[in-house]
């Protein structure tokens, strides 16, 4: 069995309707300091669990897992019955893939380059 010691979520993205009007309202609720990363999408970098705000899609909530192992962990998902929504691809700053589980809840797991 691969060893997927590490794999946490660490990240939940968000749909918003409006970046700047969604990230001043979570910098004044709970004090946190977002980055932009692109005119529609920002995120807080605390090194914890994160958050961003994407403004270009209209999906639930994106619960990410983070991996050291992403092919090794896209394995396993798929062994235990999930099933991929959206296979490896790259993105600024790491790759990631999505899936669903088994009760059909939509789930993404990344790697840091």
């Amino acid at each position: 069995m691969t060893d997927l010691s590490g794999t946490r979520f660490n990240y939940v993205e968000l749909s918003v309707s409006e970046t700047a009007r969604s990230r001043a309202f979570y910098e004044e609720a709970f004090g946190w300091a977002f980055a932009d990363y692109g005119p529609g999408y920002s995120a807080t970098a605390t090194g914890d669990t994160d958050l961003g705000l994407d403004a270009s899609t209209k999906a639930p909530p994106l619960p990410v897992i983070e991996s050291r192992n992403l092919a090794a962990t896209r394995t396993a998902v798929l062994a235990a019955g999930g099933k991929l929504t959206r296979d490896i691809y790259g993105f600024p700053g790491g790759s990631r893939f999505e899936f669903t589980d088994p009760d059909g809840n939509r789930l993404a797991v990344w790697q840091q380059d």
